[in-house]
């Protein structure tokens, strides 16, 4: 006769299939799957709670299990620039793994989320072990990378129309249809170095315009290509 898993069988089997929707970790062996689950807690953040705050000392990095977490600086004039918002399947913070000096960010659930968290020791260990993995791993700090260095572009881009637009096309792909927003207006309102009631401002002009409709969480691109002709003349180009 059958028997039911027991409780640390199924939980288990949890985090090895959140660790399997994580791309960091797809095509990996199951044993791998299961050995990393086995050192792995899962961690469940209110919205406006932090997961960590900056120069705190590391615990390890984060996989996204659902929800979303704002990742930010806050400046020395108490302004907070975003750096990423993470959600589903996405990982971040790996690069404290091998910093004396703790977390370079805060980090805050904008969303009600679940995270697992891979502590800093078994998983060195670990990738000591799978030099692949440890690959990987790099791979996914560089994309991190690249995203910032992109921020920066988009931050010197004259104003927040131009920063706006060039958000929107970014997302939408060439695609007429609905892009979702990072959060909140005031989550983009921080990603794009702008105030709340500017974007809410600069999104009436575009709406004005029949470039977009604002619904909710969303932002539904009606002429992708008028789109970006607002964007070519605004960066001076033909």
């Amino acid at each position: 006769m059958s028997t039911l898993p027991r409780s640390a069988d199924l939980k288990i089997t949890g985090l090895i299939s959140s660790l399997r929707c994580c791309q960091l970790f797809t095509g990996l062996p199951s044993e791998d799957l299961a050995a990393i689950a086995s050192f792995s807690l899962q961690r469940v953040v209110a919205k406006d709670d932090y997961l960590f705050r900056q120069g705190a000392v590391s615990e390890g990095f984060y996989v996204m299990v659902r929800g979303a977490i704002n990742v930010h600086r806050v400046s020395a004039e108490g302004k907070e620039q975003v750096i990423h918002v993470f959600r589903t399947g996405e990982t971040f913070a790996e690069a404290a793994l091998a910093s004396p000096t703790g977390y370079p960010a805060d980090a805050r659930a904008v969303e009600p989320s679940t995270v697992l968290v891979i502590p800093k020791a078994p998983i060195l260990a670990f990738l000591g072990r799978r030099p692949d993995l440890a690959m990987r791993m790099l791979g996914s700090m560089s994309a991190h990378l690249r995203v910032l260095v992109g921020m920066l572009d988009d931050l010197t881009l004259k104003d927040v129309e131009t920063r706006l637009v060039n958000w929107l096309v970014k997302h939408h792909g060439g695609r007429t249809g609905a892009v979702a927003l990072p959060g909140t207006k005031r989550v983009l309102a921080a990603e794009l170095g702008t105030s709340s009631e500017t974007l809410s401002r600069t999104l009436a002009k575009l709406r004005d315009q029949g470039l977009i409709r604002v619904a909710g969480k969303s932002i539904t691109v009606l002429n992708p290509g008028a789109l970006e002709a607002v964007l070519r003349h605004n960066l001076g180009e033909r």
